[in-house]
């Protein structure tokens, strides 16, 4: 039998990783974060099988790639560049998914629902029922509204504002999504702020009952109660959280697409 000998030189080795493997390391950076794609509930050959189906089908749709050795300090400075660039746009709709579950967080301790613990399949750990409720509902939004085909959209577009070659994301850009976190809890806290309102009326009146009726138990008969008007106001404004999804979808999409390109 004749072997079979691949005889590449280094530039055709170059070719192949300038046109192929740094854009696979922007797609798979950013199917690594975003959400429910970036979970355990998709496994990583899935992910992987969908990071290279999304590189071969948007490569001949990239603007020409910057001419580098086959393997060599340069390539791996692109491609880690391309990873996290990737990791950041993914990480930024991902912070959509953590406002509802802070939100959750907030109205189930202020109802006293936060007893009811459940393990959250897609980051594994405990969180209350009313919180992984509130996930599933912005999942299920997510996907019903094509938000993950916009954000695969927007990632495609910024490799023209964005080029592959010696470009990062600016200061800027960086500065934005860490003051993503200060936009993070106030999103959550005004989402939640109905619930907490209303919470707060109730133990006013639980208070005054108290001190007009020493002889009331008001812990015995209060927490019961708190839990009941707690489905309440979850039941009444439930219906405006798919508004406000909407809102806060469009708003990190204007900001992924603002991201900003710095040589080093």
């Amino acid at each position: 039998m004749i072997p079979f000998i691949i005889d590449m030189d280094s530039i055709e080795i170059s070719s192949w990783i300038s046109r192929y493997v740094w854009p696979f390391c922007r797609v798979s950076g950013f199917f690594l974060a975003l959400p429910l794609f970036g979970t355990r509930l998709v496994s990583v050959r899935i992910r992987l099988l969908l990071s290279v189906a999304v590189t071969l089908v948007i490569v001949p749709l990239l603007p020409p790639m910057p001419k580098t050795d086959g393997i060599g300090l340069e390539t791996m400075i692109i491609s880690l560049q391309q990873l996290t660039i990737g990791i950041a746009l993914g990480f930024v709709v991902e912070l959509l998914m953590q406002v509802f579950i802070m939100s959750g967080q907030l109205v189930a301790m202020q109802t006293g629902l936060g007893m009811a613990q459940m393990v959250d399949p897609s980051n594994g750990v405990n969180v209350a029922v009313v919180a992984q409720w509130f996930l599933l509902f912005v999942n299920l939004l997510f996907i019903g509204l094509n938000g993950h085909l916009v954000a695969i959209e927007i990632m495609v577009d910024s490799f023209y504002s964005i080029p592959i070659g010696f470009y990062g994301l600016s200061t800027n850009t960086l500065y934005l999504i860490v003051e993503l976190a200060h936009w993070m809890f106030t999103a959550a806290i005004v989402l939640a702020l109905p619930a907490i309102t209303a919470m707060l009326i109730v133990n006013i009146a639980f208070g005054i009952m108290a001190r007009l009726s020493p002889q009331l138990n008001i812990f015995a008969v209060g927490f019961p109660i708190t839990m009941m008007l707690g489905l309440v106001v979850l039941w009444i404004t439930f219906g405006g959280y798919g508004t406000q999804f909407n809102e806060l979808l469009s708003e990190l999409f204007l900001f992924m697409r603002s991201f900003q390109a710095s040589t080093i």
